[in-house]
């Protein structure tokens, strides 16, 4: 299976996004001075006042929800470095939108560097950078806990030292470092106080039982009840939620591994994840909120029994969760509805084609009672930007807005947390034809084929382009 083999389906690692990561932080090293440290690492460029507060950081207002609404998440390039006019240009762009959106950044990967190369140093100054960017952009900010310093797993410690390789990147922390792990989450929890939102690791990476073939749901559960316990000893208010697992599926015809209680046409959920969410559910510590993540394809990447139907699968695992955490606001950390390629390229669909899909999978997320879903942004540093946020600020004319962001921020805006969803009527000949979604004010309609087509909806009649996603004012 892929997410256990962590095989070269780069929708589940971005391996060329933490090699890049890598590499700068190499680059970092080479030109600083490093010092050997009791442990035999290097200590250069980093600070043992790793919990002293970055900038000046807003206090939230309130006491934080923990359903933050439907946002984006950093990936290794971001808006945070490029040509000054285009960095300036997207700042504008996100801070500008009716609602502000909730980013996600990870405190090791995706653009941020090993955070405590030595124990008791550490380097944050890409996590900054990337603090910086979401607080002018005044977006919610969430930092998942993902992933772990070398010498927690086994490697080397040290400044230089960091083993940036997908394998090293993919390993958990050593058990009788859980608690050092905890104490990490601590210190980035009071270096960044207006984070009030943290997510406990990343689809159980590392934690796979082969002599079993089974997830490692006692051990992720204990280092997950470690870490919640020191964040809120950092601050009560602050909101912890998990497992973050990967609610695989696979073809509806296949029996080894699968679910006989959840399933579709578009396949069958993997067991085996569902019986590491059930310990997980039952022996937390506590949450705040509960979060999973998952594509609408199976494992073997068919779209069942075509890209919009498939999409009933987000609503089906949202239902399941729901029903089992007592009305814990449910997050998809990410979600998936068009498959990629070993280099993660989305390059076969038109961009309606993509918008529409992507809709679909917004609309089934809600439709299923989640509250709050994060796009992966597959930002690029080139002109071709599938699927992208924003044209790359690398360019000169970059930082521009992209239709997934218009989508995803006229969602937001449209069907915010606490958001009572309505029945709409729909002429029957068009049900097989267009998806919708709709409170009392809204109602968005999607056509799920590639041509015109006429359509009654809520009592109106409209003409759609192929793959059109319209918004109606009731």
């Amino acid at each position: 299976m892929g997410r256990h083999e962590w095989n070269a389906d780069a929708r589940r690692w971005r391996l060329t996004a933490l090699i890049g990561v890598g590499l700068t932080a190499l680059a970092l090293v080479v030109t600083v001075l490093t010092l050997p440290d009791d442990n035999g690492g290097s200590t250069g460029g980093t600070t043992p006042d790793g919990d002293k507060a970055h900038g000046t950081p807003a206090r939230p207002p309130g006491d934080p929800d923990p359903g933050v609404g439907w946002g984006f998440t950093h990936t290794q390039y971001s808006a945070d470095e490029g040509e000054p006019a285009s960095v300036d240009r997207a700042k504008r762009l996100l801070k500008g939108r009716p609602r502000p959106l909730p980013q996600i950044q990870h405190i090791m990967g995706w653009g941020a560097g090993n955070p405590e190369p030595v124990k008791g140093q550490y380097d944050f100054e890409a996590m900054d950078r990337r603090m910086d960017f979401i607080r002018a952009t005044k977006g919610t900010p969430v930092v998942t806990l993902c992933c772990a310093p070398d010498w927690m797993k086994g490697g080397k410690p040290g400044a230089d030292k960091t083993n940036w390789s997908q394998a090293a990147l993919e390993t958990a922390p050593r058990p009788e470092h859980f608690d050092d792990y905890a104490a990490l989450a601590a210190t980035v929890a009071r270096r960044y106080p207006d984070v009030r939102h943290f997510i406990v690791w990343n689809e159980f990476k590392g934690f796979w039982n082969t002599a079993e073939a089974r997830w490692d749901y006692e051990g992720y559960t204990r280092l997950y009840n470690l870490v919640h316990k020191a964040l809120k000893k950092v601050n009560k208010d602050i909101r912890v939620g998990g497992p973050y697992l990967p609610m695989d599926s696979l073809d509806p015809r296949q029996t080894e591994n699968a679910s006989k209680t959840v399933s579709g046409p578009w396949g069958r959920l993997d067991r085996r994840a569902l019986d590491a969410f059930v310990y997980w559910n039952q022996h937390k510590a506590g949450a705040d909120f509960v979060v999973v993540d998952g594509s609408s394809y199976t494992e073997d990447d068919e779209l069942l029994p075509d890209e919009f139907r498939a999409t009933d699968k987000l609503t089906a695992v949202s239902r399941w969760v729901r029903e089992r955490t007592g009305g814990l606001p449910l997050w998809w950390a990410e979600y998936y509805v068009e498959p990629g390629d070993s280099q993660d390229n989305r390059d076969d669909w038109s961009e309606a084609h993509r918008v529409a899909v992507h809709a679909s999978g917004l609309m089934a997320m809600a439709r299923g009672g989640a509250t709050s879903g994060f796009y992966w942004n597959p930002q690029k540093r080139g002109e071709k930007c599938a699927g992208c946020l924003w044209s790359p600020t690398q360019l000169t004319d970059g930082g521009r807005e992209r239709p997934i962001l218009r989508l995803l921020s006229r969602f937001a805006d449209a069907f915010p947390p606490g958001t009572r969803y309505e029945k709409v009527s729909v002429a029957a000949d068009d049900v097989p034809n267009v998806r919708v979604l709709a409170d009392d004010e809204t109602v968005l309609v999607v056509n799920t084929l590639d041509r015109k087509i006429s359509a009654k909806v809520d009592g109106r009649r409209f003409d759609m382009a192929g793959y059109e996603v319209k918004w109606l004012t009731r």
